[in-house]
Parts: structure tokens; sequence; C-alpha cells
């Protein structure tokens, strides 16, 4: 498995680089692949996989932060804007991930991304960028926005991305700021996932539900890729992102929810 893991890390950090999503696109169905041929791991696949893409995001999202950062690209009022309702979120994501199957949990991520992706295709750049909510309305999207991701496994920029583009702000900034966004997620929903599941995953080598071989691989190979597709999109056309962004969540679905059915 090791090799596998190494793969996805190196796919999921350039994901997380170039789209601000925290790779976990990528990550979730992948797992479920690797985790669903074990028999070991197989009735707990989905919940292994969810839970250790939002782990992996702890390497991912500071990679990508940080190549974003040196670009000046991230908008950090609105990170801060998001950032105690994603904390609050991801926690009661992570709360509610524990209590549905694993083929529920793959058709909730299916039909998530399918959403998120038809939205992408169809939304256009506004005019120019318009200013943000207040902080009541940032506390009320960060946890849904964090409660979504944490449930489904993925960074905040598969919901906060599109959100700042509907603000008017370019694709390229949206991205930057949706991957700083995907921090929080991933702190809270790290340590609730490896609270939960303990006894559902005894005898594995994870920690709750967040598998610690697959972490290390995924995690390290991450970091490498990361600020690969942090400089990619920045020399990307505004259109080529968006489409980017569509086309592997309209394919992630595809796969995700046929696994369910």
């Amino acid at each position: 498995m090791a090799w596998e893991f190494a793969l996805i890390g190196l796919a999921a950090g350039f994901a997380a680089g170039y789209l601000g999503i925290g790779g976990g696109v990528i990550v979730v169905p992948a797992l479920v692949f690797v985790f669903g041929r074990d028999p070991a791991t197989a009735p707990v696949a989905s919940h292994l996989a969810v839970a250790t893409s939002v782990a992996t995001m702890l390497a991912t999202s500071l990679s990508s932060i940080v190549a974003h950062h040196r670009r000046g690209a991230i908008r950090w009022d609105a990170v801060r804007l998001l950032a105690a309702g994603l904390l609050l979120g991801a926690a009661l994501g992570a709360w509610l991930a524990d209590q549905v199957s694993t083929r529920a949990l793959a058709a909730v991520f299916g039909v998530f991304a399918a959403f998120a992706g038809v939205r992408m295709l169809m939304a256009r750049q506004g005019p120019s960028e318009r200013p943000l909510p207040g902080r009541g309305a940032g506390l009320a999207l960060g946890t849904a926005f964090g409660a979504i991701s944490s449930l489904v496994g993925i960074g905040g920029g598969v919901l906060t991305g599109p959100w700042m583009m509907a603000h008017g702000v370019s694709p390229q900034r949206a991205v930057a700021t949706a991957a700083a966004c995907g921090y929080p997620i991933a702190v809270a929903g790290t340590v609730a996932f490896m609270l939960l599941g303990r006894e559902e995953t005894g005898g594995l080598s994870s920690l709750g539900y967040v598998h610690l071989p697959a972490l290390a691989g995924i995690a390290v190979f991450s970091v490498l890729s990361a600020p690969l597709g942090a400089r990619a999109v920045h020399g990307s056309p505004p259109q080529w992102v968006r489409r980017a962004f569509a086309v592997l969540l309209l394919g992630v679905a595809a796969r995700m929810i046929l696994q369910a059915v």
C-alpha cells in the first residue's frame, strides 16, 4: 500500500495547491478503493477514508498556504471571518460522519461533489469584488462550510472557493483563500475523528478513524507537490481554473455515487 499512498499524496498535494481543496476529492475516493480491498478495513472504508483525508489536510493545507501567501494571494480578512465557524462546523461534521453508514457517507460525498461541480460550470466571474458579510453571517457560513467539509472529508475549498468567486474575487485569489480556510477544518476535524471510532477500528493501525500509515505516506508526498500546484494556478487563465475545478468534482462524484449504489 505504501506506493499507493505516495501516489495519492502527490496528486492530492498538487490539487490542494492548484484548487485550494485540500486534496480530499482525490484522497477520499482513492482511499475508499484501497481500504475496500482489505477485509480488515473494508467495513469502515469510507469512515477511514474521510477521517484520514481530513488529517492529511494538516500537511497539504499548510504547504499550500505558505506557497499562496508568498504571492500575496490570500484574503486573510475572509479567513478570519469564517475561522470560528469552520472550527465549530468541522467538529460537528466529524460527529455526523460517525452516525451514518459507509455507503451513505459515500453517497453524500458523491452528491455533494456533483452539485459543487455543476455550480462551478455555471458560475460567472463578477465584475468586481463585493463586500463580505458581517460577523454573524460569517459564523453561520463558516459552521455550514466546516460541517459539510468535515462530513465528506474535503477541504473548505469546494465551498469557500465558489463563495469567494460569487463575491467577485478572482479564481486564483479564491483558491488561495480556500486553501487557508482548510486549516481550521483540518485541526478540528482531525481531533474529532481521532476521538471517534476507537471501538470500530480496534486492531487496525489507526488512531480513531485516522489510518496512520496512510496519513504518513500521503502527508509526506503531498507537501512536496502542493507548491507546484500553487505555482501552476497563478500561471493559468481564470477560466481554466474554473473548468479544472468543475471537471474534477464531477468525475469524483460519478465514482463515489456508483460505489454507493
